[in-house]
């Protein structure tokens, strides 16, 4: 009898974990990709026949007349919006119904994790927090951080003009160190030079915190999609407790000094300190340019400080948060311009006159301004995250039922039950002939003046769109420009022998790696002294 019960169970356990999942999407009528069991659509990503974007490009282009496409990351049915006004409405119109990312860990494993602005769903805890780290990103405050990023910009090529002669290097190391040092003083405080000091303890730290391609961080990407609940009874946390340990001792002791001393920096820690005593001002010059929208901003200002704790554990989750996001994407960002740079030479030389230019312009000594102003520069970069966004897609998690209402002839109304999990696919997209011709031609001129306005309008989401995009895609833009400014005031740079061209994508890659290490070669100006 025993065994009979234990049979029924499982049996009961496979028909509602595997048999009927695999039939959602088609008993909604739905257009859908034909699910294997248990790996769902992902078999090619598992037995590393593909990388995960070129998974979401093959099942966006499966049904190019459809607006949606349905398809099983693993046991759990995903439904891919294609068609840019539905991408608008769900992403910005009908925000409320699709507020943030499905939770990426279950609540009560990791209590840094849960307090992450990227894992908060709860809203009115969202604004506010949303609205003080704004405050970190804008205008004024990236002028503010501008001269000591371009410090960690010299750092770089002071590092590779010793060796007086053409250097070949691991592009995303080298950015990845240059990244690291960025973070490490716009943020933190913490001055680190991984050039001249490869092992510091932050940038050691740092590597093992945003290293979710690692066996670890496939095994939760795998395991927290196909049941949370077994992940959190078995306590895997998001973050390595050394890691936050780590962490939390940096804040403590850096926020500690600063209160001792009365230091002052233009950073995150900066703001959230102030925000903890309750001292926090708003200025409307540094939040005008913020993705809060104006009405959330006053609302904000009139009831923060009644809704929101900022706690040390609340400054340390968003510090680490902020690193994990950005130290991987923005150097593996930097990498894809350093290797379209090598291989497109006549879009770098008139990237190099352009900036041979402005520092004549400047006397030598580039500003805030001037680099901003270079269009040529911002081109370059636009093309780049266009033809390799950082994220390969973005998500929504649907808070209540919703209702995509028919639009094209034929189409039928579908029911998107609560909780669904919604991607854009921001790869596919971008790599449609229909939105940019020739899509895998790298040509900075789709972003010229002339020719950006003809882009259709939410068919360029590097950072994603609406409320919940990226809050720090400026500084990882103003990261990039700078250092590419300094980089080819004193070297071009050139493909070597270990230069994979063209590039592939690592087969079983869940982020944009490639199969090869990105290989470059720095060749001293000789006519830069």
């Amino acid at each position: 009898m025993l065994f009979a019960i234990l049979t029924g169970i499982l049996g009961l356990l496979i028909y509602f974990k595997i048999v009927k999942h695999q039939k959602y999407w088609e008993e909604k009528g739905v257009a859908c990709v034909k699910p294997w069991p248990i790996v769902g659509s992902m078999g090619p990503l598992v037995f590393n026949k593909k990388s995960l974007a070129e998974i979401i490009q093959d099942i966006y282009n499966v049904f190019p007349e459809k607006r949606c496409v349905g398809f099983h990351q693993w046991f759990k049915p995903v439904l891919m919006i294609r068609d840019p006004e539905l991408i608008k409405q769900i992403m910005v119109k009908d925000f409320d119904t699709f507020p943030g990312h499905p939770l990426s860990a279950p609540e009560g494993i990791d209590p840094l994790w849960d307090k992450n602005l990227i894992n908060i769903t709860e809203n009115s805890r969202w604004h506010d927090l949303r609205a003080i780290l704004s405050q970190s990103f804008s205008s004024s405050k990236m002028k503010a951080m501008f001269s000591l990023i371009r410090d960690c910009a010299k750092q770089v090529t002071n590092h590779f003009l010793k060796q007086n002669k053409i250097v070949t290097i691991d592009a995303k190391v080298t950015f990845t160190k240059f990244t690291n040092d960025a973070i490490g003083t716009t943020a933190f405080g913490v001055t680190c030079n991984s050039f001249a000091n490869p092992e510091n303890e932050f940038y050691k730290m740092g590597q093992r915190a945003a290293n979710f391609s690692s066996v670890r961080g496939f095994i939760i990407f795998f395991a927290y999609s196909i049941s949370p609940t077994l992940m959190k009874l078995s306590k895997i946390s998001m973050i390595p407790k050394s890691v936050a340990n780590f962490f939390r001792g940096l804040i403590k002791e850096t926020t500690r000094t600063r209160e001792e001393e009365g230091i002052v920096r233009p950073d995150m820690i900066h703001l959230l300190m102030e925000a903890q005593k309750r001292y926090l001002k708003y200025d409307d010059r540094d939040l005008e340019n913020s993705s809060i929208a104006g009405a959330e901003k006053r609302e904000f200002g009139r009831t923060q400080q009644k809704r929101i704790e900022i706690t040390d554990e609340v400054i340390t989750s968003q510090a680490i948060g902020f690193f994990i996001a950005g130290f991987d994407t923005t150097s593996t960002f930097m990498s894809f311009i350093s290797y379209e740079l090598a291989v497109n030479p006549d879009v770098q030389q008139r990237l190099i006159d352009d900036i041979d230019t402005t520092l004549e312009e400047c006397n030598g000594d580039i500003t805030y301004e001037a680099l901003m102003a270079m269009k040529y520069l911002d081109m370059v970069v636009s093309e780049t995250l266009r033809k390799w966004p950082s994220t390969v897609f973005t998500d929504r998690g649907s808070f209540r039922d919703y209702v995509i209402q028919p639009k094209l002839s034929g189409e039928q109304p579908i029911y998107v039950d609560a909780s669904t999990t919604i991607w854009i696919p921001t790869y596919a997209i971008h790599r449609d002939p229909q939105y940019y011709p020739n899509p895998d031609k790298f040509d900075p001129e789709r972003f010229s003046e002339e020719n950006k306005n003809d882009i259709k309008p939410f068919t360029y989401l590097p950072f994603g769109a609406g409320p919940r995009n990226c809050i720090a895609s400026r500084l990882a833009i103003l990261e990039a420009k700078i250092c590419i400014f300094e980089i080819l005031t004193k070297f071009e740079i050139v493909p070597v022998e270990e230069t994979q061209i063209p590039l592939v994508l690592r087969k079983g890659g869940v982020f944009l790696q490639t199969e090869e290490d990105m290989w470059v070669g720095f060749k001293p100006r000789v006519e830069i002294q």
